[in-house]
């Protein structure tokens, strides 16, 4: 199915797709670094979740950070339960494309993760990302405690004011609680160590902290 005049407002859960019950098959382990993909994660690891565009490339650049034990392409903020991809992408399901991060603290920060967030996407940019247009790349940050809001916040703040000083425009990125995450198709996990030269959308502001 192709949806040519694509949505660019979320829709309301009353006027979302219905989906489905049944979850979406995923491998057992990263295709990279053989790690668990799914739940359970080591006890002492911490989550993040990202929406910057395109997940393929967003994936990629979180995966090589050290200190980071898996990641994970899906989508969230939407109602649609347990959506595809073709769903996603037509505008009706209210999801982003995100990236799950898991993380051990002591090794990577999540202020370092927010970091990496804001430089390598245009967080300015409403329901696109370059090229990619809808409202399944728009820049968010998806929290999983009030201390993840309160610094996503700081940084965001921050940055605007990098940007700013550029004459670059106001940031657009949604910063919410996390809500239900569903996972993407297996084809789509860890895409581009899979596909090496598989298109990656993904180009930052050129501003860094």
């Amino acid at each position: 199915m192709i949806f040519s005049d694509k949505p660019l407002i979320i829709p309301t859960e009353e006027a979302a797709l219905s989906g489905r019950d049944k979850k979406m098959f995923v491998p057992d382990t990263h295709f990279v670094n053989g790690n668990r993909l799914t739940e359970p994660f080591p006890r002492d690891l911490s989550k993040a979740l990202f929406g910057m565009g395109c997940f393929w490339g967003a994936e990629k650049k979180f995966w090589q950070l050290d200190g980071v034990y898996t990641t994970a392409v899906g989508y969230a903020a939407g109602s649609t339960p347990n959506p595809s991809y073709q769903e996603v992408c037509s505008g009706l399901t209210g999801h982003n494309e995100v990236v799950l991060v898991v993380f051990d603290e002591a090794v990577c920060s999540y202020e370092k993760l927010l970091k990496v967030f804001f430089e390598n996407h245009n967080p300015t940019q409403g329901m696109r990302q370059g090229n990619d247009k809808g409202t399944q790349y728009r820049s968010g940050i998806y929290t999983f405690s009030d201390e993840q809001k309160q610094l996503a916040e700081k940084i965001k703040a921050e940055f605007q004011l990098l940007l700013l000083q550029k004459n670059l425009p106001e940031i657009t990125t949604e910063i919410l609680d996390v809500g239900e995450f569903y996972y993407a198709e297996e084809y789509h996990q860890q895409y581009l160590a899979k596909n090496p030269n598989g298109y990656c959308g993904l180009g930052g502001t050129g501003v860094v902290f």
